[in-house]
């Protein structure tokens, strides 16, 4: 009966030597080529999100319904680091309750936020908010939920290149905005063409060194086509593509960006998260949300964006934890929530011919403020 289990034994040692050299392999593999079959799920990636802290273990935060709160807003329409186009009040909205709806998730509660408890935890940190004009959206309501209790000389702005930067002095803690609408490099080529680099980004990213917190969105831009595309060509090296599916050349951006953070980052130091796409309600030549005062009650099916789905591929087979903050469904109920054609102040004639072939644009795609970026910023606190 000994030499069967030396058998057993040998056999059992062989196999240990054979995983220990197929897992250091594997650390050498390029985490972007990882087939399927070894990348997480996209739901797991939805729960690693969520669970950066134990009391969040068990929580979704993208799960849930809008809910009525008349304690809301946190700020109101005074706030002065509010751009006009989102400034609905000051421009004539008649309405108000698109400003007082929380997201309450299924099986637990978003913590109010507290600007005091928010400004403690960010003591002496960078928190760096890259992207497009949804991101700077974001950036001012996260500006106006914090500005509010600190002192006036003791907060300033300041300006370097793409990147804005909300200062609390007294706790030594910035707020930022860096303006990088595709994240990889946009430049001008012969005969002054526009490039698209799907492979360059250290132009952009070597601002994004020493934030303790980097929140990144990249989306729209990526989705224009014809007249409204931001580029005539893409490169990738020194080829030159003319044509190409906006979600492959989505992909290889993301991928560049992707091997940036993985290279660059230490996660014992930096944090990151990625936003989501926000929806826009842009059907009917952007009047689909002109004149909707509460929030969508329910879809009869649900459709997830192509660029959320290339998202999601990019993020799991990166090595640096990158946490995918989900506020694509939540936000897609909120039709209400955009600024209409009150993103500036209207004329008396305006004002009386509010319809679609007057002239008159209605913006579907941003958010008034105070309003839904408000309660992403309630979300991105909890996270942190």
């Amino acid at each position: 009966m000994a030499k069967p289990k030396f058998h057993l034994l040998s056999f059992l040692v062989f196999i240990s030597i054979f995983l220990s050299f197929f897992y250091c392999t594997l650390s050498l593999i390029n985490p972007y080529d990882v087939p399927n079959w070894l990348a997480v799920e996209s739901d797991d990636i939805s729960s690693m999100v969520q669970t950066k802290r134990g009391s969040w273990k068990e929580c979704d935060f993208s799960v849930g319904k809008w809910v009525l709160d008349q304690s809301y807003p946190l700020y109101d329409s005074n706030c002065p680091y509010l751009s006009t186009a989102v400034a609905c009040q000051k421009n004539g909205r008649p309405d108000s309750e698109y400003e007082k709806w929380k997201w309450k998730p299924h099986g637990c509660s978003i913590p109010r936020f507290d600007a005091l408890r928010f400004l403690g935890k960010m003591r002496r940190k960078r928190i760096l908010l890259v992207g497009d004009s949804i991101m700077r959206n974001q950036w001012e309501s996260l500006v106006c939920l914090v500005q509010g209790v600190i002192p006036t000389d003791r907060k300033t702005v300041t300006y370097n290149g793409p990147l804005m930067a909300f200062h609390a002095m007294d706790f030594e803690t910035s707020i930022e905005f860096f303006w990088a609408p595709l994240l990889v490099e946009l430049k001008k080529g012969p005969e002054n063409k526009r490039v698209l680099h799907l492979d360059l980004i250290e132009e952009n990213a070597r601002y994004w060194k020493g934030a303790d917190i980097l929140v990144f969105d990249s989306a729209h831009w990526w989705t224009h086509s014809g007249n409204t595309s931001s580029w005539d060509y893409y490169m990738v090296g020194n080829s030159i593509i003319r044509n190409m599916n906006p979600m492959v050349a989505y992909q290889k951006g993301l991928s560049t960006w992707a091997r940036w953070v993985d290279l660059n980052l230490d996660p014992r130091r930096t944090q990151v998260i990625f936003r989501s796409m926000s929806p826009r309600h842009n059907r009917q030549n952007g009047w689909k949300c002109y004149n909707q005062k509460k929030p969508i009650q329910f879809f009869s099916h649900m459709h997830v964006p192509g660029p959320m789905i290339v998202l999601q591929g990019v993020l799991k087979r990166m090595r640096f934890p990158v946490y995918l903050q989900d506020i694509t469904t939540m936000t897609a109920f909120r039709r209400d929530g955009h600024p209409s054609v009150y993103k500036r102040a209207l004329s008396v004639e305006e004002k009386q011919n509010q319809k679609p072939g007057t002239g008159l644009s209605s913006d579907c795609s941003h958010w008034c403020l105070p309003g839904v970026p408000d309660i992403w910023n309630e979300m991105l606190n909890a996270l942190l």
